[in-house]
Order: C-alpha cells, then structure tokens, then sequence
C-alpha cells in the first residue's frame, strides 16, 4: 500500500482492504471452475485435452469460424441429429458462459499429434468380395454432385440429371476445403476442420476408410493418378501423405531449412500437369512442391554454380520438397491452366503486412515474377480463367472490396474492375456458357444476390435475389446448361437455375448447403471452376 501522508486516509485505505479482501475471495471462490465443468461434462465426448473424440475438436483453431454466440447457443441448447445435448437444464449463464470461453484458449502443454497416434485413428471396411463393382443407383456418374450441408454436418449425393437426392449420409464435424474425387469419379475425399479425412464410394454409398491427419486440418488434395492424398495441417505444423487407402507414408514437418521457424500450412493443392503437390504456409514466405513423378529432378537447396555438375550434394526429388522462396507467406493461391503459374494471396498480418497482396509465382523458375494489380482481399482460391480478346483473364472475387478484377495473364495488367453490389467470396463459370456468377456474400446488405457478368463483354448483365437470405456458392452441372446456388441458412435449399435464362427450375430443401461439387467438372477441371 502507498505511503499515505494524512493517518485519517491511512486509516480508511487498510479498513478498505479488510473489508475488499473477504468479498475478493468470496468473488473468486464463486467464479464457475471452467476446466472442472468441461472435465465433468465435455471430456467423455470432445477428450481430455479437447482434440476430439466422439465428438469434434474444440480447440482455438478450430472455433476460429465459429461465432462466440454460436458457441453459447450450442452449449446451451444442444445440436440436433447429434448426441450433443443442451446444458441449459444442467449449467447456469455464468457456467455456460466459462465453458465457452474456455474452449476458445489454447490448450498448454500444446498437444500432439504424431505419426504413430495418425496410423492408430485408421479405421478401414474391407470391399465384399462378392459384389458386383458397379453403382447402387441409375444415373449418370459423372454428373453427380456431393453437396456438404454444413448445417447438420451431413452430406447430399445428387443427380444432376434429374436433381433428386440419392442418398444423404453424416459426415465429420465442419468439412473444410472442399471435397476431392479419383480421376475415375467413383471415390470421394472429404477434409474436416478436425483432421479427419474420410474415403467415401459414391458408387456403393459407404464409407471405406476414415484417418486422423492432424488436429486442425486446412484441406485435402488428390493426385492426378489417383495414388496419392496429402493433408495440410495447422496443427501441428506439417503435411501427411496417404495412400489412396489412407494408409501413412510419411509426414512433413513445416519448418525451414534449418528447422529455426514452423508454421501453420495453409493449402495444398494437386497440379496434375506436373505430377505433384504445391504447398503454401502461412507463417513462413515459402513456396513448397512435391512431385509424386518417380524420375523428378533431384532437388538442390541453397546455392548451387551448375547443378548440372553435381557440384552439391542433392535430395531426390521424388517426394522430396523443393522451395520456392517469397518475400511474403500465401494464404491461398490459384494455378493458371498450364499449371506453370501459382497466382497467391497474402492476407494482412499483425505487425508485419499492412495489407493484403497477390502476386505470381513461376513454378519453373522458382520465384516471384509479377504482383497483381488487385486492392482490397483478394479471394484466388475461388477464382476462374477464361478466353477473353485472344488473351486468357483471370478473374476474382474479393473479400474486402465492391468488385470482380479481370486479369490479363500475358501481361500480368487488370483489364477492368467488374462492378458488384458487395465484396464476394465464390465464383463459377463453364466454358459451355458465356456467364459467369458471382456472389456477394461477405456484404451485409448485397448477401442475398448473385450477380450474372457476360464473359464477352466483362460486363454485368442480370441478377438473382434470394431476399433476407445469403445466397452463394454456385457450380454448373456437367454440361453447363444449369447453375445450382446454395441458400446458406440452416432452413436453407439448393436452388437449380436454368443457365441461360436465370430463371429458377427447382428448389431442394437443405440445411445450409455450403458447397457442392460436380464430379466431372472437378476431375476434367473444367476452367470455371476452382482446381
């Protein structure tokens, strides 16, 4: 206590403190033991150290796209069709309150998840050797959509053909990244943000094989031949590589060179043309690829006179990583169509970037040969290509701005701002229709529109409108003539558009489809859609 000059004060400041300190500890002593309360309630279901068990993950990394209040009504109402039940009968505000913050802190001793714990979380079902390997359903296998329903974490088999629901299954908690097929269309990949990736058969309708990647996963990537999946990790920091049966084969731990730095991974992508993956991380200005082509060139790291000559000692370069230094880390990225360029995003980060760049990457020559004359937040994960004049454009939403930036990828130059009611997230097109769509759904005003630009002309031509909803997210069937919308609300449907008059042909109930995917147009990627 400070030296107070008047005893009078003196006196009054240590009758202060008696009487604080017994409320103080009283107060504490009141405060709901958040640790306890998820011990006794959450733990059986969600683990000891909050990675999930039956129940998913609830880690920092894992909430961060979950609103606080979304966190709160779930604890204290429960899900439906989950066995995760409301606590509101059980827990008072204050306590229900604690166990929502609590669970947005991270977990100290951080936790591990290693090569020996992903091989023990395999869980395979075996093929019956009695039947007959062909679909359990009539209709096109190639113009199926796979429509993840974020709203009760399930996920809808559709017929492109006939736009009715095949099957509907539940899938892991929070799928992340979009799912990926085999080059035949019969096996699907789903990433959950959890780690967990799933083999589904669309052809047999079940599930043949499940692992754990990680602890918090970005996405999941498929090779061009099939053979191959790799997963990208926040946490831990690293790559997992499986076989198409989701057996390991090795781990990568996100470092550089010297392993002084670690970061978060964040995508990974296949570029079939090249036989291999390309990696962007987070924390780290580096740019990875790894080829699954056994006579890849053995990779050189550092400086090297003439790698012709041997003069270094190499690494092979079949699964081997080969750097691409940046001057800043990607966020996410986009390939041109011959897979020679990474088109990257850099999203503003705290203490360093001010704000958010793009810029291209030379895959061939391993650096950066352009920035991209694009403001605001570039969204390249969503972005498409297309002829345009003779040239091929690229063209891109925008998270942080009113427009859609065409891109001349000859010269690297914008060609025009589209105009659009608010900053978008998704974009789609197919070359057998001379429109693109685009939504404005990070706009609180223009969330409930999409708006329909002519490829031609780079112009807007129309609009459609679901009033008081988010309307996002379109994907055309195979042969371009329909564009299906998401209404992403958990009361929400899928919405079939006639693609060359805008007018709406049929409408699905669903809870909040939040992407859906045509197979033929993933495996042939098609130009308007993402790769």
């Amino acid at each position: 206590m400070p030296d107070l000059p008047c005893p009078a004060l003196r006196a009054a400041a240590i009758l202060a403190l008696a009487l604080a300190g017994p409320l103080h500890t009283a107060a504490r002593a009141q405060a709901p033991d958040a640790p306890a309360l998820y011990q006794q309630h959450c733990a059986s279901c969600h683990g000891a150290q909050r990675t999930g068990l039956m129940g998913p993950a609830l880690l920092p990394e894992s909430l961060e796209r979950t609103r606080p209040a979304e966190v709160l009504r779930v604890i204290r109402e429960g899900r439906q069709a989950t066995q995760m039940a409301g606590y509101a009968g059980q827990l008072s505000g204050a306590e229900i309150q604690a166990l929502a913050d609590w669970v947005r802190t991270p977990v100290v001793p951080a936790p591990r998840w290693g090569e020996a714990d992903i091989r023990a979380s395999r869980i395979a079902t075996p093929l019956p050797a009695d039947e007959p390997v062909k679909p359990k359903w009539d209709a096109d296998p190639m113009n199926l959509f796979v429509v993840v329903e974020g709203g009760d974490h399930h996920v809808s088999l559709l017929d492109g053909d006939r736009f009715t629901v095949i099957t509907r299954f539940a899938s892991r908690y929070a799928l992340h990244g979009g799912p990926k097929f085999t080059p035949d269309g019969r096996y699907v990949f789903f990433g959950s943000r959890d780690g967990w990736i799933t083999k589904y058969d669309l052809w047999r309708l079940q599930v043949v094989a499940e692992v754990r990647a990680g602890l918090n996963m970005r996405n999941v990537a498929v090779s061009g031949d099939g053979r191959w999946v790799m997963a990208a990790n926040y946490l831990p920091h690293s790559l997992a590589l499986f076989d198409a049966d989701l057996n390991l084969v090795k781990t990568y731990e996100a470092a550089t060179l010297d392993g002084k730095a670690s970061s978060r991974v964040s995508a990974v992508y296949d570029a079939a043309p090249r036989n291999s993956f390309v990696v962007a991380l987070k924390d780290i200005p580096e740019l990875w690829e790894i080829s699954y082509d056994k006579q890849a060139a053995p990779i050189y790291d550092g400086l090297v006179h003439d790698y012709k000559m041997g003069e270094a000692i190499a690494k092979p370069g079949y699964l081997g990583v080969r750097r691409t230094p940046l001057s800043e880390p990607l966020d996410d990225f986009f390939f041109d169509q011959g897979y020679r360029h990474v088109l990257g995003a850099t999203r503003p980060q705290a203490g360093k970037s001010e704000a958010a760049s793009a810029q291209v990457v030379n895959l061939d020559v391993r650096r950066k040969i352009a920035d991209l004359p694009i403001a605001g937040m570039p969204h390249l994960g969503s972005g498409i290509t297309f002829a345009w004049r003779g040239t091929t454009v690229l063209a891109s939403p925008n998270l942080g701005g009113t427009g859609v930036d065409v891109i001349d990828m000859r010269s690297w130059k914008n060609l025009r701002t589209i105009p659009t009611p608010g900053a978008g997230f998704f974009m789609r097109s197919h070359e057998n229709t001379p429109y693109a769509w685009t939504d404005s759904m990070m706009s609180k005003d223009a969330k409930d529109r999409l708006t329909i630009i002519d490829k031609r002309t780079l112009e807007p031509v129309a609009e459609v409108r679901e009033p008081g909803k988010t309307l996002a997210h379109i994907e055309f069937t195979r042969d371009g003539r329909y564009a299906l919308a998401s209404v992403w609300e958990m009361d929400g449907a899928l919405i079939v558009y006639d693609a060359a008059t805008f007018r709406e042909v049929k409408r699905l109930p669903m809870a909040k489809p939040v992407g859906k995917y045509n197979v033929w147009n993933k495996i042939t990627r098609s130009e308007g859609t993402s790769h």
